[in-house]
């Protein structure tokens, strides 16, 4: 199963503001995604190139493993931004 996950920082200019709790947060935030990428738990990581959203496509066995590493992500954890979460339908995928 597919899921995507999207979260917007609180403020537009976040990549240049960020507290030094919130540069923790996204810190650990990164790794937590290198670790789930590693486990394949992660299909895709990406985001704007201003920080104005973040995007993560899961591929995992259930919904409730999609929403258990989603809240488990120290950037939803730290409330930096507005979290969502949704099923997705991959129909089509170039190849590269």
């Amino acid at each position: 199963m597919d899921f995507i996950s999207l979260i917007r920082p609180k403020r537009l200019d976040f990549l240049t503001t960020m507290t030094p709790e919130e540069q923790t947060a996204m810190e650990e935030h990164r790794e937590y995604v290198r670790n789930m990428i590693a486990q394949g738990q992660i299909f895709l990581d990406c985001g704007s190139p201003d920080g104005t959203i973040g995007i993560l496509i899961y591929r995992v066995d259930s919904a409730i493993e999609a929403r258990r590493l989603f809240y488990s992500d120290p950037a939803v954890i730290a409330g930096i931004g507005y979290p969502e979460l949704y099923p997705l339908t991959i129909g089509h995928l170039a190849a590269s």
